[in-house]
């Protein structure tokens, strides 16, 4: 499928930042509309970069216009929402949901999203449970394909730095060669391409992605 029009959540992030990059270096997309919080870095003719509200819902389903695909990258961290969960379901629940919500409505065909390695919305951990529940509603919308990537410790440059992160990155590498497979470290680089790839094919039905399918 070519000249297609991808929309991309959480292009600041780790792997949203790396989505944006080879969409805007593929010849496939012609256009890649980003919605943010605060304006990119970068200018390009492909690029459009439209800042949101995403809780004033007319603003979202607006701005998320028409086309082909959405990249759904978006995520915080309980260190970023200070353990507040009801702010944290906001950011990874009612994005992307909504997102999937709306572009269904506007006639987009795929649905690609950054979810978690251990996804279960029967999980006791949070985190995992809520990665889970958001899996399960946008199954319900019926995409033409929905392409779900569960990704475990991302490795890449983050803007930020954490201490946590750094030493875990570090734990991460020294034991990778024992961890499952589906669990080991991975390159946000690595998950954005697994990602763009699956756009491009455009392969229909629902597609989960584990470490050795995005390598």
């Amino acid at each position: 499928m070519n000249g297609q029009t991808a929309v991309v959540l959480g292009a600041t992030g780790l792997i949203g930042s790396e989505v944006v990059k080879q969409l805007l270096n593929d010849d496939g997309f012609t256009k890649v509309r980003v919605l943010v919080r605060r304006p990119l870095e970068i200018n390009h003719p492909k690029l459009e970069t439209i800042i949101t509200n995403f809780s004033n819902y007319e603003e979202y389903k607006s701005n998320l216009g028409k086309g082909d695909c959405i990249f759904s990258c978006i995520g915080t961290t309980n260190a970023k929402v200070k353990g507040d969960k009801t702010l944290y379901r906001t950011i990874d629940f009612d994005i992307p949901v909504n997102a999937a919500r709306f572009g269904k409505e506007a006639g987009f065909k795929q649905f690609l999203l950054v979810s978690a390695a251990g996804a279960d919305s029967s999980s006791r951990i949070f985190y995992s449970r809520l990665k889970g529940e958001v899996e399960e509603v946008i199954c319900t919308f019926n995409y033409y394909s929905f392409h779900i990537f569960r990704p475990s410790f991302l490795l890449g440059n983050r803007k930020e730095k954490r201490l946590g992160e750094i030493i875990g990155k570090f734990f991460m590498k020294t034991i990778d060669f024992i961890t499952p497979g589906r669990y080991k470290s991975i390159q946000s680089s690595f998950v954005a391409a697994a990602m763009v790839r699956a756009a491009k094919k455009s392969t229909g039905g629902l597609i989960i992605y584990y470490y050795k399918d995005m390598i």
